[in-house]
């Protein structure tokens, strides 16, 4: 199970509360880890690979605009139907991971796109655009 983690609108310096953060979390994931900085905070992720064991699958993960950012822990039932219909709608993918079906769902239905999600997960997705985060 990954770890998620992350800080929204620091008042001071908070590199070492989030690496502190990083530090507890270096449990739940093995086989990767990264820390992104976003105009107004902090994304942190640690990653146990489940079902894209390559590279392309490192978290946390941008669009290809670069305006969403991801942090992610779960799993998508129905990713593979949900990235065929997104494919037919012009998307291409980097990787073979439910994280950047995800991503992209959220890039093509908002909030809405939790009705069309199958699975248990949690998530935050930062938008670069419009300053706000995203969690479920």
């Amino acid at each position: 199970m990954c770890g998620i983690h992350g800080v929204l609108f620091p008042r001071e310096d908070c590199t070492e509360a989030v690496q502190a953060m990083h530090a507890a979390v270096s449990h739940r994931g093995p086989d990767g880890e990264g820390v992104e900085r976003v105009p107004s905070g902090i994304l942190g992720h640690r990653r146990l690979s489940i079902l894209d064991l390559s590279k392309a699958g490192h978290q946390p993960m941008s669009d290809d605009s670069g305006r969403y950012w991801i942090v992610y822990n779960g799993e998508i039932y129905n990713f593979q139907e949900l990235r065929t219909t997104l494919e037919a709608r012009g998307i291409r993918f980097r990787s073979n991971c439910d994280t950047e079906v995800l991503l992209y769902a959220f890039r093509q239905w908002g909030p809405a796109c939790l009705d069309r999600l199958n699975g248990m997960f949690a998530f935050a997705i930062w938008d670069n655009l419009k300053h706000t985060l995203f969690l479920a």
